[in-house]
C-alpha cells in the first residue's frame, strides 16, 4: 500500500495498516502503526507481530523521510518462513519460523487500515495529546495490491510450494537487503521489545533467530 500520513501536527494519532485474523483468543495480527508527532519532529512506525493470541513484539523504527509529504510504500511479506516488513522496499524487521516461537501460519488474514486517536500512548508515551483544533486528520492510501490465496479458495493453495512468495529468492534477505536492515537497525531504531530489559529479563526466543 502507498500511504501519505497525516501532516502538520498529528500528535496523538495513529495511522494502521494491517493484518488480522479477527479471531479474537488466538489471533494472528501483522502490524504498522504509524505514530503521529509534533510538527518537526521524526515520525515513528511501530511494528507488531501476533501469533497465537500472543503479543507485545513491539519494534520502533524513527522513519528517515517526511512521510506527510508524499507518499510511500509500505509492504508485509508473509510465507512460511518469514515475516518481513518493508518501507519502500527496505525491510525494517524480520520474524523467522525458526522453531523457537509461534509463527502464524494455521487461519487467513484479512487486510484492515484505521486512523484513530491514542494519545494515551502514542506520542511520547502520552506525554503529548491531541490538538483537535487541527481535526479533521486526513491519511491517504493508494495503490493497493495484495497476492496470496484467497478464502475462501482452493484448500490446498498455501501449502502450495510453486507460490512465487514461497520461491528461494523470498526465503530470506537478499545480501543488498541485509545491508539496508542492518542500517535501519543501526541509525533508526528507537525501541525494540528484544533488547527491554525491564519487560523480558530474558530475551524471547524469536529474538535468537537472526534474520
Amino acid at each position: 500500500m502507498k500511504i501519505k500520513l497525516v501532516p502538520g501536527d498529528s500528535a496523538g494519532t495513529v495511522t494502521a495498516f494491517y493484518m488480522n485474523s479477527n479471531t479474537e483468543n488466538v489471533r494472528d495480527e501483522l502490524d504498522f502503526e504509524f505514530l503521529g508527532n509534533r510538527t518537526g519532529q521524526p515520525y515513528t512506525v511501530q511494528t507488531n507481530i501476533y501469533a497465537n493470541g500472543k503479543g507485545d513484539r513491539e519494534q520502533r523504527v524513527n522513519l528517515w523521510f517526511d512521510p506527510a509529504a508524499d507518499y510511500h510504500l509500505y509492504t508485509i511479506l508473509w510465507n512460511h518462513h518469514h515475516i518481513v516488513f518493508y518501507v519502500d522496499d527496505v525491510p525494517i524487521r524480520v520474524y523467522k519460523n525458526s522453531g523457537r516461537a509461534p509463527f502464524p501460519m494455521n487461519q487467513p488474514m484479512g487486510v484492515y487500515s484505521t486512523l484513530w486517536e491514542a494519545d494515551d500512548w502514542a506520542t511520547r508515551g502520552g506525554l503529548e495529546k491531541i490538538d483537535w483544533s487541527k481535526a479533521p486528520f486526513y491519511a491517504y492510501y493508494r495503490d493497493f495490491d495484495i497476492e496470496g490465496c484467497p478464502v475462501p479458495g482452493p484448500a490446498n493453495c498455501a501449502s502450495n510450494p510453486g507460490n512465487w512468495w514461497e520461491a528461494n529468492n523470498y526465503q530470506a534477505l537478499t545480501a543488498m537487503e541485509a545491508r539496508r536492515y542492518r542500517w535501519v537497525r543501526l541509525n533508526h531504531m528507537i525501541y525494540d521489545y528484544c533488547t527491554d530489559k525491564s519487560r523480558y529479563p530474558v530475551p524471547p526466543p524469536e529474538c535468537l533467530a537472526g534474520i
